[in-house]
């Protein structure tokens, strides 16, 4: 009895990225590619429409984050299967893909081959995080920025004070203040400079 091929959907905004794991996965015969997005409210939308078994989702969209781009995903299909496929790298970036439900974290720079078995881990119910990546979350292993602080550590390396991140986030300027305070304390960063520097060098504000 044959068994159905993994229904998939890719997600990139780069259409020469996009082509080239389009003519991978359609070499092999288990895999069928239901739908393609360019931008993460197209891959939003497309999810809703095609239910597909495995998604692979790249991080640094244009228009959203791509692990914001997860929790939209999951927040109406709690089960989706949602691969990480990125060239975006740190331990911080990895914690908070994971918390918001990945089923995995892979890096484009990977053999095919071994993207094309984390596909089939996924579907089968299990996690890929390749050995290299799991040695660096073992090797940090302090807290998480919460989605809120990551949205105001972003405004922070745009510049931004507290009073106009409170502006921005619709928040108290003391609550600005506060994320301030918790995510420099989380980092361990001297200043908010620091806090930035530190904050790229874990990947946290790698999709920028």
């Amino acid at each position: 009895m044959s068994t159905s091929p993994i229904r998939l959907m890719l997600v990139d905004d780069h259409p020469i990225f996009l082509d080239g794991m389009v003519r991978m996965v359609n070499s092999h015969q288990d895999f069928d590619i239901v739908a393609t997005a360019l931008s993460a409210a197209s891959a939003i939308a497309q999810f809703s429409t095609f239910q597909p078994d495995v998604t692979l989702m790249d991080i640094g969209l244009a228009d959203m984050d791509g692990i914001e781009a997860l929790l939209a995903i999951r927040a109406s299909a709690p089960r989706a299967r949602v691969l990480i496929l990125t060239t975006f790298f740190g331990d911080l970036l990895v914690r908070r893909a994971m918390q918001a439900g990945a089923a995995g974290y892979l890096l484009k720079s990977s053999l095919r081959q071994d993207i094309a078995d984390a596909i089939r881990l996924v579907h089968a119910g299990g996690c890929c995080v390749p050995p290299d990546i799991a040695a660096s979350l073992n090797a940090n292993p302090g807290p998480t920025l919460s989605q809120r602080e990551v949205d105001v550590l972003k405004l922070v390396a745009l510049g931004f004070s507290n009073k106009h991140i409170a502006l921005r986030l619709f928040i108290k300027e003391d609550t600005a203040k506060v994320h301030v305070k918790n995510i420099m304390e989380k980092l361990a960063a001297a200043n908010r400079t620091h806090a930035v520097t530190l904050a790229l060098k874990r990947g946290i504000l790698a999709s920028e």
